[in-house]
């Protein structure tokens, strides 16, 4: 094989051999580029980019870190406080429309309509000032639109809900 290409080639013109030896040389650039080069040339222009993305990620994850220590570092607050607090919160953010029942050391909360935004900022509320997380949580699209919409409430598009969250009031 190498006998019949030295053969072959040794018949071609100088000036033959010299551009397939360029044509030759192109192609290998054109490989190493696409192959080795471009891609590195990529990542090395996105690499800005995503840095920043990261490093707001990792202040994000730091941040709710630091917020979870101090919730952890909150001394427990009692079954009637803890009540009061779920109570003021449910009122503030879901309106009077929501019920809220108590059997023993659990209550449960009933609403039929509510923004998606309500709905998230009561439940954080209730993390930080009852320091309490739902037990039993249950969403479900309403069918409904929510009776007096707060100037909180973020835009119809992103829904309103209908559910029950059962809440644990005492450690």
């Amino acid at each position: 094989m190498k006998a019949t290409f030295n053969t072959w080639w040794l018949k071609l013109a100088p000036r033959e051999r010299q551009a397939l030896g360029l044509a030759a040389a192109v192609v290998a650039l054109a490989l190493l580029w696409w192959v080795a080069l471009a891609p590195a040339w990529k990542t090395l222009r996105q690499a800005p980019a995503q840095h920043a993305r990261l490093d707001a990620e990792l202040h994000t994850l730091q941040t709710m870190a630091a917020q979870a220590q101090s919730l952890q570092a909150q001394p427990p607050i009692g079954r009637d406080d803890a009540l009061r607090a779920l109570e003021a919160a449910t009122l503030r953010h879901l309106g009077a429309q929501a019920k809220l029942s108590v059997l023993g050391d659990q209550a449960t909360a009933s609403f039929a309509s509510a923004g998606a935004a309500d709905v998230a900022q009561w439940l954080a509320d209730v993390r930080i000032n009852a320091r309490s997380v739902p037990t039993e949580l249950r969403l479900s699209p309403a069918t409904a639109t929510p009776a007096q919409p707060s100037a909180t409430q973020a835009p119809a598009s992103s829904g309103v809900w209908q559910g029950n969250a059962v809440f644990a009031l005492s450690r």
